[in-house]
């Protein structure tokens, strides 16, 4: 049986004594990991300095990204970071990366949005990169987005042969791909080719079932090893969505995405999508959920789950 893992969604605090509130709060709780978003707009921290900070103010606290945008660093450049935090996290580290995806960061910042499989493409060599470069020794690549020549970065990150890889995502294409190449795939809603929000035709229940096919199907062997996980976006009471918030929970109330009701039915169903489903990891995605959230973890974390 699956041990049950949680994570929180921390996306900025008022100052570093406050985060490291935060983190520490989390850890006592009984979370596993605190997770950051990457986004260019809206009121969130940038992911390696709010890491290493959380880090540093914890001891069995995992950090880690609720995900990289590939789009935005060369991965040559994310290697050596997340090597790095791996490092002085003691390997605490969980490395969570997309292709980037949300339009108003890419319009804000002057980039390009390219097509949907562009970016998929581009991923899925990154994915090649990354792990290389953790490898022992220098590292060539040859692809048609990066060009690696026998480059040998130090440090070499702790948790060998990498750090845990999460890739998120809805769409059949990258839920393919997180099952062949990732460590925890985290199951979401697809979004929109313009980077607009998430498609609202991929809400439900059967359409989140599909997708754990889909993972398993592409995972083959691997399925036994893989972790999967979701991103929470309503518990308890539901609530307005926030307005700085892409997500959108208006169709998933039977989905592991919406755990609506009482301490015991928020339980009940965790145990219920972690037995049936092999969903295990599940993340919340909004600090407001924290209180209802965190008494489930307490309960599950320390029984016997």
């Amino acid at each position: 049986m699956r041990r049950i893992r949680f994570g929180a969604v921390v996306r900025e605090a008022g100052s570093a004594k406050e985060w490291a509130e935060k983190a520490r709060r989390l850890e006592g709780a009984g979370f596993d990991v605190l997770l950051v978003p990457d986004h260019l707009v809206g009121p969130r921290f940038a992911p390696i300095a709010a890491l290493t900070a959380a880090a540093c103010a914890t001891e069995r606290l995992r950090v880690g990204t609720l995900v990289f945008a590939n789009d935005f660093r060369h991965p040559a450049v994310l290697a050596k970071e997340a090597a790095t935090l791996d490092v002085l996290s003691g390997g605490r580290l969980e490395v969570g990366i997309g292709t980037g995806w949300m339009a108003v960061d890419y319009a804000g910042a002057g980039l390009p949005l390219e097509p949907p499989g562009v970016r998929v493409d581009r991923l899925e060599e990154a994915l090649a990169v990354l792990k290389g470069l953790w490898g022992d020794g220098p590292f060539t690549f040859e692809g048609r987005h990066y060009r690696i020549s026998g480059l040998d970065q130090r440090p070499k990150p702790v948790r060998r042969p990498h750090p845990p890889l999460v890739l998120g995502g809805g769409g059949p294409r990258v839920l393919r791909l997180a099952a062949r190449e990732a460590d925890v795939v985290n199951i979401g809603m697809r979004v929109k080719g313009d980077g607009s929000g998430p498609d609202a035709r991929d809400a439900g229940l059967e359409a989140f079932l599909g997708k754990l096919r889909t993972v398993r199907a592409a995972a083959g062997d691997r399925y036994a090893h893989l972790e999967l996980g979701t991103s929470v976006v309503q518990v308890g009471e539901r609530k307005a969505e926030e307005s700085w918030s892409a997500a959108d929970s208006s169709g998933l109330d039977e989905t592991p995405q919406a755990l609506f009701g009482t301490h015991s039915d928020i339980v009940d169903k965790i145990r219920y999508w972690r037995d049936e489903h092999d969903i295990s990891y599940f993340v919340v995605h909004h600090e407001r959920d924290l209180p209802a959230f965190t008494s489930a973890v307490e309960e599950l974390a320390t029984g016997p789950g």
